[in-house]
């Protein structure tokens, strides 16, 4: 279907006009939805005089703040795709991204100019800052001076919503690198829609005031449209400042919020007046039960979990505030689920044929619906391998019980998610394994109270060398980023391998999960 998505924003400026759409709270700036409007018309005119069309590619390197600029509405209203990025990875991480996407320029915080523009430029990436540069440097321009330039008239650009590729988003990789997932537009409203499917539709009414701690680059950005569209404002925070967030809800009067359960269990111990919170989403790991009680004492009966992934970029399923109270042993069994499959999706439970299996069996979860990703950027043999009749193939394993709900029982590709950021164990290890001194290694996530899994490495070195546990755990963050490093790493002088030799990181992982070994 033909979109001029343009329109569909004047529509929304027409309707809410003066009403905020936009609050970057460490700049400073506050849009209205007819300011916005405009903005995001200059945005676009601006790539265009930039040299940008139909087929080029972008990416983005920014904090909340100044994405949220370049972030949905923005990239749809044109025909160049956007590429968003995790701002706190590596240099080598982002070099990978730039090149995996393609992009022809790249948005970036200037405190990343002096590490990332021999990269860039390299590569012969035209480089926007978002702020004032301090000096003159070739290939890189202002955005504002750029911007004030733009005219404001409208784009009046037309796609396929369903074949053009808008953004592209990085998964975790399970062979040492990530996915570049590719999104169409309706891909995006179809995430639009299940958020209004979901059982407290009351999330998206009177004008919701929804405020990002957490990235709006991944999880927290599916709560973007939503927003948007209820006529609500999106407020962004950059640091990742727990005491000045509950401030900032307070302030701001937030109704709406996205975080993990991790950072919600933080939340007990700061004194704030969060009473202006109506719902809280939360996703990445279930509830724990005697931390629920002790959040509905705070803040009041207000949790919703979603379950959702990188290739299925919408609410697949949920559970609702009702299904929050805790009256008897079963409801706490129930907060161990991820819900019930969302309107609008469908779940399946399949066994290694493909075929479904009965309630109560153990598969592999396969969704399908409008959030489907298009595929992998130049992957097609990945794409083939994970998708197949419109399903997306999750890698979780689950069952499902006899009213709907989906527990997940293990993950298939070996994902560990801490605090609520997917950490791909092969990735860990590819970096570990590049050390000279370092022989094989094992990655699994391990029980951790506050992050529900912490990166735990065990290493066996190379004969006669010597390295400290320190300076392993620096080179990786040296490499992929200081949150995908192990969090502990012990040196061992064997790892339980099969008869071909491949490291078992089962044996390692149930040595912690069984008690059998602690981390002091």
């Amino acid at each position: 279907m033909k979109i001029n998505f343009s329109n569909h924003m004047e529509n929304l400026a027409n309707r809410y006009g003066e009403c905020e759409a936009i609050v970057n709270i460490e700049r400073n700036r506050r849009y209205s939805f007819a300011e916005f409007h405009a903005l995001t018309n200059r945005i676009v005119n601006m790539m265009t005089s930039l040299g940008l069309g139909a087929g080029d590619r972008f990416v983005n390197i920014l904090d909340n703040d100044n994405l949220s600029l370049l972030h949905a509405p923005t990239i749809f209203k044109g025909c160049v795709t956007g590429a968003f990025t995790n701002f706190r990875d590596s240099l080598e991480e982002h070099a990978w991204q730039v090149e995996a996407s393609g992009a022809k320029v790249a948005f970036i915080e200037n405190e990343l100019l002096d590490s990332h523009y021999k990269m860039l430029r390299d590569r012969n990436v035209t480089v926007i800052v978002m702020d004032e540069p301090k000096e003159s440097l070739d290939g890189v321009f202002y955005f504002w001076d750029l911007v004030n330039k733009a005219s404001d008239h409208n784009p009046d650009i037309v796609v396929d919503d369903r074949e053009h590729c808008a953004i592209i988003r990085f998964t975790g990789g399970t062979t040492g690198k990530g996915k570049p997932a590719m999104y169409s537009i309706d891909n995006w409203l179809s995430c639009r829609d299940t958020a209004f499917a979901l059982q407290d539709k009351d999330a998206w009414i009177k004008n919701p005031r929804c405020i990002h701690i957490a990235p709006i680059s991944h999880g927290s950005g599916m709560l973007f449209l939503p927003t948007l569209y209820s006529g609500g404002c999106t407020i962004t925070q950059n640091e990742p400042d727990l005491n000045l967030y509950c401030k900032n809800i307070e302030k701001e009067k937030a109704t709406l919020t996205f975080l993990v359960p991790t950072i919600l269990y933080r939340m007990l111990e700061i004194d704030s007046d969060l009473s202006s919170l109506r719902f809280v989403i939360y996703g990445a790991a279930p509830m724990s039960p005697g931390k629920l009680k002790k959040l509905q004492e705070k803040l009041g009966n207000i949790f919703v979990q979603c379950y959702g992934s990188t290739e299925h970029f919408g609410f697949a399923s949920n559970m609702g505030t009702s299904q929050h109270l805790i009256n008897k042993e079963e409801d706490e069994v129930r907060l161990s689920s991820a819900g019930q499959p969302t309107p609008g999706v469908e779940c399946i439970i399949v066994n290694e044929k493909g075929e479904k299996v009965h309630k109560g069996e153990t598969g592999e979860v396969w969704l399908r619906s409008r959030s489907i990703c298009l595929g992998y950027l130049n992957a097609p043999e990945q794409t083939a391998d994970e998708f197949k009749d419109g399903f997306w193939k999750s890698g979780d394993l689950g069952y499902m019980d006899d009213e709907g709900f989906i527990y997940l029982v293990d993950r298939k590709k070996d994902m560990i998610i801490s605090g609520g950021f997917n950490v791909y164990a092969n990735e860990v290890e590819a970096a570990l394994n590049s050390h000279p001194s370092v022989l094989m290694s094992a990655v699994v996530g391990i029980p951790h109270e506050e992050w529900g899994e912490a990166v735990h490495a065990e290493v066996t070195l190379r004969e006669g060398c010597d390295v400290g546990e320190d300076e392993l755990v620096a080179h990786v963050k040296g490499l992929i980023g200081g949150y995908k490093a192990p969090k502990s790493l012990m040196i061992v002088d064997q790892l339980p391998t099969s008869v071909v030799g491949k490291v078992l990181r089962r044996k390692v992982r149930e040595r912690y999960w069984k008690g059998e070994r602690k981390i002091s």
